[in-house]
C-alpha cells in the first residue's frame, strides 16, 4: 500500500473538484487530486458539456433561480419543521439540518455565491457570453463560457498545475477515513493495476459526480427501467458512485431524489456528446406502438423537455419517435434544435416511414389523421409560445399544432439520457457534508454532483454552475480550516 500525505485530497476532476483543487491551493493548502479517468479524458461530464448558467449577468443569477428551486424543494414537507426553520439556520433543530429538502439557506448560499465564482473563473482566461443554445424557445436567462465545459477544465486544470496541485490519474477514491472522533483524516483509494493507496488528510473533498454510470446503484434506486438509461456523454461513464457511498457509509445525510435524474431527448443512434433532440415540440411524439402519450408543446422547450422526455422514458422500451413534415423549414435555425449527427428517417408517406421506424402503419396513420384533425387555424409562431393548439384531442397538444400532411416525412428516434442523478448528500452552505444528526462531518466537504440539490424537474443551466460554487466554497473553507489549526490566517484568495 502506498501512502501519502495532503492538507487537502479531491475525488474528481470536473469543475467541482478543480475549483475545489485551486481555491485551496490559493490559500496555502496542499493539494491531490484523485482522477479515475486519464489525463487525456479528465473532467468528468464538465469536459463534454456547453456549460450553460442560469445568470442574467456575471454578477447576478437568473429572476426565476431561487423561486425554481423553491418550487421543486422536495417531496411533501412537514409544515411543523417548516415552522422551526423560521430562525437564522444556526438556530434550526438538529433534526431540520438534516432533512431531504433543499433549504433556503444553501439555495441563498448558492445564489449568493455564483456572481464571484464567475469573477473568480475570469481571473483564469475564461469569458462568458449570452451565446446561442439549442433552444428555440425559452423562458429564462443563461450565459455560457467561451469554450464550454472543456474550456473550463483545461483552464482550471492548468492553473492547478502550475500552482503545484499534485494530481494521480487513474485513481479512484474507494472509501473515507476516521479518527475515533469521528473527523474524516483521508481516504483510501484504487490507483492503476488495483494497487491500493491510502491518502491522509487534513480535509478530503468529495467531487467524483453521481451514479449515472453505474447499472447497480440505477437499478437499485430506479429500477429496472434504468437499464434503457444511457449517460449523455462520455464522461458520465466514469460516475459510479463511490463518493455518495463512502460517505453514506460514514453517516453523512442523503438528500435530493434518489429515484430520479436529469433527462434529456437524445438519438440512440449517435454516439457524440449529447445528441439531443430539441425538436420535437413542431412534431408529434408518438410510442413503439404509434400512439401519442404525451402534449409535446406544454409551453416553451426549455421549460418542458425534462418532464417530456420522462414520459418517453415510460413508453415500450424507453424510446420515441418525433414525426414531422416538410413545414419544419418553417422554423428558423431548426439545426440548433437537432444535435444529433445522424441523418432524419424519411418517407415519402407515413406508411413508408413507419416501415423505416418499426411502427405499425395503420396506427400511424391513424394517429396522425385523429392529431390533423384536432388542429385548428391560426397564426404559427416558432419561436415564441403561440396557442395553437389541438381541439378535442387527448392528448391535447397547447403549442405549435399544425396538421402533419406535407411529404417527405421525417421521424428522430428519441430516448431519454441520464445527463446526472439526483440523489447525493446533504451538504450546508460551506459546502461541509452534514450527517443525519445535522451535524457538519469534520473534514469532509462535498461539490458538484455528489450534493444532492435537486428534486422534481431540475432547475436548469444550474448543475456546472453548483459544481464551481459549492467546489469553491469547499476549496475555501478546507484550507481556511486548516490554516486556523495552525494558528494562521487564511489569504482568502479564490
Amino acid at each position: 500500500m502506498v501512502n501519502t500525505s495532503f492538507d487537502v485530497v479531491v475525488a474528481g476532476c470536473g469543475i467541482a473538484g478543480l475549483s475545489a483543487a485551486v481555491a485551496a491551493r490559493q490559500n496555502g493548502a496542499t493539494v491531490a487530486v484523485l482522477e479515475r479517468s486519464v489525463k487525456e479524458e479528465r473532467g468528468g461530464n464538465t469536459r463534454y458539456t456547453e456549460a450553460m448558467l442560469r445568470m442574467k449577468s456575471e454578477d447576478e443569477v437568473a429572476d426565476d433561480f431561487e423561486s425554481h428551486f423553491a418550487a421543486n424543494s422536495g417531496g411533501y414537507l412537514d409544515p411543523s419543521l417548516i415552522g422551526e426553520m423560521a430562525a437564522d439556520y444556526e438556530n434550526w433543530p438538529r433534526l431540520a439540518r438534516s432533512l431531504s429538502f433543499v433549504d433556503p439557506e444553501l439555495v441563498g448560499a448558492f445564489s449568493e455565491a455564483a456572481g464571484p465564482t464567475i469573477k473568480w473563473l475570469k481571473s483564469f482566461g475564461l469569458s462568458f457570453d449570452f451565446l446561442p443554445t439549442p433552444f428555440l424557445t425559452t423562458c429564462t436567462t443563461r450565459m455560457l463560457p467561451r469554450g464550454g465545459g472543456l474550456a473550463m477544465v483545461e483552464a482550471l486544470a492548468a492553473a492547478a498545475e502550475k500552482m503545484g496541485v499534485t494530481f494521480f490519474y487513474e485513481t479512484t477514491a474507494i472509501d473515507l477515513e476516521q479518527s475515533d472522533e469521528g473527523v474524516v483524516t483521508g481516504l483510501v483509494a484504487l490507483g492503476p493495476k488495483h494497487k491500493r493507496m491510502t491518502f491522509r488528510a487534513k480535509s478530503v473533498v468529495l467531487a467524483c459526480g453521481g451514479f449515472e454510470g453505474n447499472p447497480e446503484m440505477l437499478a437499485d434506486y430506479m429500477g429496472p427501467r434504468a437499464l434503457n438509461l444511457r449517460p449523455v456523454a462520455r464522461g458520465g461513464y466514469y460516475n459510479k458512485g463511490e463518493g455518495i457511498r463512502m460517505a453514506l457509509k460514514v453517516g453523512a445525510a442523503s438528500c435530493g431524489d434518489f429515484a430520479s435524474y436529469h433527462a434529456e431527448p437524445i438519438d440512440p443512434r449517435s454516439g457524440v456528446a449529447e445528441p439531443a433532440i430539441f425538436i420535437f415540440p413542431y412534431g408529434i411524439l408518438v410510442n413503439k406502438q404509434g400512439d401519442r402519450f404525451v402534449d409535446e408543446a406544454v409551453g416553451t422547450v426549455d421549460a418542458t423537455y425534462e418532464t417530456v422526455t420522462r414520459h418517453i422514458y415510460e413508453q415500450s422500451d424507453g424510446i420515441a419517435y418525433v414525426i414531422l413534415d416538410a413545414k419544419l423549414n418553417d422554423v428558423p435555425n431548426k439545426q440548433l434544435a437537432i444535435r444529433t449527427d445522424q441523418p432524419p428517417i424519411e418517407g415519402a408517406t407515413l406508411a413508408e416511414l413507419a416501415g423505416k421506424i418499426g411502427v405499425p402503419a395503420h396506427r400511424l396513420e391513424a394517429t396522425v389523421a385523429s392529431y390533423n384533425a384536432a388542429c385548428r387555424p391560426g397564426t404559427f409562431k416558432p419561436l415564441e409560445v403561440d396557442g395553437l393548439a389541438t381541439e378535442g384531442l387527448e392528448p391535447p397538444k397547447s403549442n405549435w399544432a399544425r396538421p402533419i400532411d406535407t411529404g417527405p416525412f421525417i421521424a428522430y428516434p428519441i430516448i431519454s439520457a441520464n445527463v446526472f442523478t439526483f440523489g447525493g448528500l446533504k451538504v450546508n452552505g460551506r459546502a461541509q457534508v452534514v450527517n443525519c444528526n445535522g451535524d457538519p462531518i469534520p473534514g469532509l466537504y462535498a461539490g458538484g454532483e455528489v450534493v444532492g440539490i435537486y428534486y422534481k424537474t431540475y432547475t436548469g443551466a444550474t448543475s456546472v454552475l453548483k459544481g464551481a460554487v459549492f467546489g469553491r466554497l469547499a476549496g475555501l473553507d478546507a484550507a481556511r480550516s486548516n490554516l486556523a489549526a495552525a494558528g494562521r490566517e487564511a489569504v482568502v484568495n479564490g
